[in-house]
């Protein structure tokens, strides 16, 4: 945060801080006049290899568990979003399970986003791509906003990651014409394409700076 603030960021983000202390948190962000954006919630055995619970079946409770441990972050934090990851799927599974899978991802995302909304809160759901995080159980901009569209609940965003949407999909500008409009978009992220360094071309889209997805 130190480190963030000195080169002019306002705001952070980060994967998880549940290894720290809610309060000594919210002393650095004050501490350096910045401002939490999002962060993850619990994923799972995150050294095990999980990435996310919210569409493998049986592990509901757990989900409710860590929803509610992120929005107490949240509070004490200021932070206006959660990311919900959705988890893994195996890469030969059957339609019938992909279908468990996401009738699941849709259950727990509507309790998410009602506990969410309670707290003022919005939930996201971030496509990834299956290079960086092999197995990931949604991928595109189109099935993400597909999600959102099936639980319909006011609180339940879409968190666009150009970097990963580029590598997945291309054509960046063509789908921020299409997906920025509709409000379903919650959180922007950008890095550069292919190695998720730092950026290095930006413009305007419908009023939002961006990043190309592109290096040079």
């Amino acid at each position: 945060m130190r480190a963030a603030s000195a080169d002019g960021f306002e705001a952070v983000e980060y994967l998880f801080p549940y290894a720290y202390d809610a309060a000594e948190l919210r002393r650095r962000l004050d501490d350096h006049g910045l401002e939490q954006v999002l962060f993850n919630a619990p994923p799972g055995a995150w050294e095990s290899g999980e990435r996310g619970m919210a569409a493998p079946p049986g592990r509901e409770a757990e989900v409710r568990s860590g929803v509610d441990q992120a929005l107490e972050y949240a509070a004490a934090l200021g932070c206006p979003r959660v990311h919900l990851m959705a988890g893994l799927v195996r890469p030969d599974a059957p339609p019938v399970e992909r279908a468990k899978h996401r009738d699941t991802y849709l259950t727990n995302l509507a309790r998410a986003a009602e506990r969410a909304a309670a707290a003022g809160v919005d939930i996201l759901i971030e496509p990834i791509n299956g290079r960086d995080m092999p197995g990931y159980f949604l991928n595109t901009q189109a099935e993400a906003h597909a999600v959102v569209q099936a639980v319909g609940a006011s609180h339940l965003k879409v968190q666009l990651d150009l970097y990963h949407c580029q590598v997945v999909e291309g054509d960046l500008t063509a789908i921020l014409r299409r997906d920025l409009p509709t409000g379903r978009v919650g959180h922007l992220q950008i890095a550069g394409v292919p190695d998720r360094g730092e950026p290095q071309g930006f413009g305007v889209v419908a009023g939002h700076p961006v990043h190309d997805g592109l290096p040079g």
